[in-house]
């Protein structure tokens, strides 16, 4: 077995006894990485501990680097990798340390560091919570083309509802003192947030905003169709969580794959 190979099943298969060591170590470390940063956000901790923390972060984040670059050295396909959601993940991971030196105070970004907490549920074997993670993420992806179009529809109305309602209520509300601000109290409206900061007082404008409320709960309920039906043609997959392809790092092949459905190499 070639060194390239054994790191591969360290860093990647969290079957092994070593790949699942690997991935609990990794997992304290973002732990005590997010622990850092909370601290950090403290000023009466910053102020008497800020030292240590910050050595304590550098640290971290070297070994979080250190471990990046191995998993692009393992791959055969580093690029592919490198644009997967984990590898996307990693990356950001280690970003708003050396972000610091330059914009001090981004290095609260690093809460992004929590995302990798996912690995959890390779290594406890909780792949099915994982699978139904990426069904719902497929069927997301899968209805973002329908779901833009929607909201395209729904700002336009905004747009119909909020010149409406300021033709309606100008001359009587100074509250609708202006187009945008009609439009951004339809949107409020129509999307049942209702800040209740800006209101119509005439009886038409009450007419319209009852009309406007109503409409409300009718355009909620399609997005959740458009998802609905997506998630339904999801459901029943089975793909296999455990095994990483050595040529990309993607996981979840269907259970008799034989090479990676993402670059083709053997798995």
């Amino acid at each position: 077995m070639s060194w390239r190979t054994r790191l591969f099943e360290i860093i990647f298969e969290a079957e092994t006894k070593a790949g699942k060591r690997f991935d609990l170590a990794l997992l304290v470390l973002i732990l005590v990485s997010l622990t850092v940063v909370m601290l950090e956000s403290m000023p009466s901790v910053a102020a008497q501990y800020g030292k240590e923390l910050l050595i304590i972060e550098w640290i971290i984040t070297g070994l979080f680097t250190i471990e990046y670059v191995l998993r692009l050295l393992v791959v055969k396909r580093p690029l592919r990798y490198a644009r997967s959601f984990y590898g996307i993940i990693d990356l950001l991971a280690i970003l708003p340390t050396y972000f610091s030196i330059l914009f001090p105070g981004s290095q609260f970004l690093l809460s992004i560091r929590a995302l990798r907490l996912m690995r959890v549920f390779r290594i406890l074997k909780l792949t099915h919570f994982v699978s139904e993670g990426k069904g719902i993420l497929m069927a997301m992806k899968a209805s973002v083309r329908r779901i833009s179009i929607f909201l395209s529809f729904v700002l336009l109305l905004s747009t119909i509802l909020g010149t409406i309602i300021y033709v309606v209520e100008n001359a009587a509300n100074p509250d609708f003192s202006s187009i945008p601000q009609s439009i951004y109290w339809a949107i409020v409206t129509i999307t049942t947030v209702g800040y209740g900061d800006i209101s119509p007082i005439t009886a038409i404008g009450k007419m319209v905003a009852s009309l406007v409320m109503l409409l409300g709960y009718a355009i909620i309920a399609v997005p959740t169709g458009i998802v609905t039906v997506e998630l339904s043609k999801q459901f029943g997959k089975k793909t296999n969580l455990t095994e990483s392809c050595p040529g990309c790092g993607h996981d979840g092949h269907d259970p008799d794959a034989r090479f990676c459905k993402f670059c083709g190499h053997a798995l």
